[in-house]
């Protein structure tokens, strides 16, 4: 299983910036380009107040920052430049995060949906949406928002593909604040597959695609769980994804380059299941020669081995 795309993390609240201007950018476009990606998805094109592109709405509605460069206009390029499609993620207010009320996204998102569209959306590489808010279990109003939310950027760019990716509600599914590295109230195989499959009932006409989070389970749960992902999203005609996390969850200090055994071992468990695609989260600052972790350019090294193995 090989990965052919990326998260693009320029919004990020738990991840050290790596204040990167447009010629970083497209270096590392060149080695996305070279470790066979040809998928950038913009995780979220904004949170709470700091923003990917300068938005009139955001600015203006909810006081958000204006930002130094328009990074949406340059990834758009770049992805054109490299031969590569874009997937822009929504906007995430926080509210959520906050309160556990999704209806805000809703109503903010129908608003950035409109103005994004109308303002990228005539770039070729603009090829899917990417609903930033994630979930893992049956959360109240969920299938709604993602419903919603699917509709709205289906109906303004001519069913354009969109996709979620959740996260597994295992042992690792901790806060990144948090102290401690695992759980004990972990999800059971079978309540995972009860809930997604209401979930996927739930959303399946508006959402195309499924990446859920690799890291939360442990390394010998990966088939078990990956075999209920693949069967569930098969019954409702949903692609199949993963989202391979290049970080590592098991190390104290959060978040490091995963060892490239461990990448390898849930590459394969993907490959294993039949899934249709490998996206990582993400190769900028965990995988990059470039990356201020010279871990990330030491793994970027055996994961071209294994790759040109193929």
């Amino acid at each position: 299983m090989i990965i052919t795309g990326t998260f693009i993390d320029e919004i990020s609240h738990d991840i050290p910036h790596q204040n990167w201007g447009p010629k970083e950018w497209e270096k590392d476009f060149q080695f996305m380009k070279a470790a066979g990606i040809d998928t950038v998805i913009v995780i979220r094109c904004g949170y709470r107040k700091f923003l990917t592109y300068p938005s009139d709405y955001l600015m203006s509605k909810y006081n958000c920052y204006r930002p130094p460069i328009d990074l949406i206009a340059l990834y758009l390029k770049l992805a054109e430049q490299y031969g590569m499609n874009l997937y822009f993620g929504l906007y995430d207010s926080g509210e959520y995060w906050d309160t556990g009320n999704l209806q805000s996204e809703i109503d903010i998102n129908y608003f950035v949906i409109d103005e994004v569209w109308k303002k990228y959306g005539h770039h070729k590489a603009f090829k899917g949406w990417y609903l930033s808010t994630e979930i893992s279990r049956k959360t109240k109003g969920a299938i709604n928002a993602f419903n919603s939310l699917g509709e709205m950027c289906k109906n303004i760019s001519g069913q354009l593909p969109v996709f979620i990716s959740p996260w597994i509600d295992g042992k690792k599914a901790v806060l990144a604040a948090s102290g401690s590295l695992t759980k004990e109230d972990a999800i059971s195989i079978k309540e995972h597959e009860d809930e997604w499959d209401e979930i996927f009932d739930g959303i399946h006409q508006n959402i195309d695609a499924v990446a859920f989070q690799d890291g939360h389970i442990d390394f010998h749960e990966l088939e078990h769980f990956f075999t209920i992902n693949k069967k569930l999203a098969d019954k409702y005609g949903l692609s199949c994804w993963t989202n391979a996390e290049s970080f590592d969850r098991d190390m104290p200090i959060k978040f490091l380059p995963i060892k490239f055994e461990k990448l390898k071992l849930k590459l394969e468990a993907a490959a294993k299941s039949g899934y249709d695609k490998a996206i990582t989260f993400e190769f900028s600052h965990f995988m990059s020669p470039q990356s201020s972790y010279i871990q990330a350019h030491h793994l970027f090294n055996r994961y071209m081995e294994y790759k040109n193995a193929f």
